[in-house]
């Protein structure tokens, strides 16, 4: 089964390229726990580095609609290609909110250049003239073996109190350490990146709170001013989306052998499920590329990609255990799709149990 309900315009010839080149590579890259270079350079050609990089860099300030097509295409092939494909595209977002002079030097090599965020605040920066004296350690940083940039995000100094601030900070100031050994995902290469005592000038910092509001600089662009918890969602699912197509494809193949009855409704409801999640994140997407973000779509898109990721587990799930144990070989093309929907799922933006509980008490008009 293809991607339904495609984008208007369709996936470019460098998207299906890369997505086929991916798909050829991800046997291997699983079991090498990095996707090779060549994946990673078709990423790029493919426009994924530059879909959000504002205009006036020689970006796209794309849509999020066309976003969840295209990465939803690369996961039929290799999920952690299309994870990678999304959070490079995600992280140049929030680079649109750094201060004018920090964007110049974030995209001074073109709007190519590949940045990766590290979201958790596990590091701390100083005061110092000038800027920030930045130390600390950031696990499960995907892509940062290869990335040119990544905004890490640390707590500072406020008076008596801390404020988290994301600086952008080039490859050449940190060092990588090979911690990624997980049970999904794991082409991934989400491994610990740790700085000692880095400055970062003043320029590239900004506050977690004007990247999460969509407060962006120079760019009044919807991708650019959107809030992040109403849009993380549909970027974070997209590969889920796509990965959970494929394990249709890869079951049907196996029960094709032996249609009957029982098959025949376990292909039904998972390709439901799974076009039913379609259907709730595109909504989240659209609502998104028209710019409404009032208060109840704060905590609705939220609910609604969490609730997109539980569906798509279970029509994985459901497809997995039918398959029999030959399905858990390792070079099943199932088993690899079971793990890393799962693991996808997990992500704290796609937990049903806090974006639910948010909604939940909005609804009831307790929140």
């Amino acid at each position: 089964m293809s991607g339904s309900l495609p984008s208007p315009t369709g996936p470019s010839g460098d998207v299906r390229k890369a997505a086929d080149l991916a798909a050829q590579h991800a046997t291997d890259a699983d079991l090498a726990r990095r996707l090779p270079g060549e994946v990673v350079d078709a990423l790029v050609a493919a426009g994924f580095a530059r879909h959000f990089v504002p205009v006036r860099w020689g970006g796209r300030a794309g849509g999020f609609e066309e976003l969840l097509d295209t990465v939803a295409l690369v996961g039929e092939g290799c999920t952690s290609a299309a994870w990678i494909a999304t959070v490079t595209s995600g992280a140049a977002r929030m680079g649109a909110c750094l201060p004018e002079e920090g964007q110049s030097e974030l995209w001074s090599g073109g709007a190519d250049t590949l940045v990766v965020g590290a979201l958790n605040p596990t590091g701390r920066a100083t005061a110092v003239p000038g800027g920030w004296r930045l130390t600390g350690q950031w696990p499960l940083v995907s892509g940062v073996d290869f990335a040119d940039w990544t905004l890490v995000c640390a707590l500072a100094p406020a008076g008596e109190r801390e404020t988290a601030l994301f600086l952008a900070v080039p490859r050449r100031d940190y060092r990588v350490a090979d911690t990624w050994f997980n049970v999904g995902m794991r082409a991934t290469g989400s491994n610990t990146l740790i700085a000692d005592e880095v400055f970062v000038p003043a320029h590239r910092s900004v506050p977690r709170d004007d990247i999460w509001q969509g407060r962006a600089v120079g760019s009044a662009a919807r991708c650019h001013t959107a809030p992040l918890r109403a849009v993380s969602g549909p970027l974070f699912a997209a590969p889920a989306l796509g990965a959970a197509r494929a394990a249709v494809r890869a079951w049907s193949a196996r029960a094709s052998a032996r249609p009957g009855p029982a098959a025949q409704g376990v292909l039904a409801r998972a390709e439901g499920d799974i076009e039913g999640a379609a259907l709730l994140l595109r909504r989240v997407a659209r609502t998104a590329d028209e710019g409404c973000f009032g208060e109840d779509e704060r905590t609705r898109a939220p609910r609604d990609c969490a609730l997109a990721a539980d569906h798509l587990v279970d029509a994985v799930e459901r497809l997995f255990r039918s398959a029999g144990s030959g399905a858990q070989a390792q070079d099943d093309p199932l088993q690899r799709v079971w793990r890393d929907v799962h693991c996808v799922a997990s992500h704290a933006a796609l937990r049903l149990d806090t974006a639910g509980h948010a909604h939940g008490g909005r609804l009831l008009g307790t929140a």
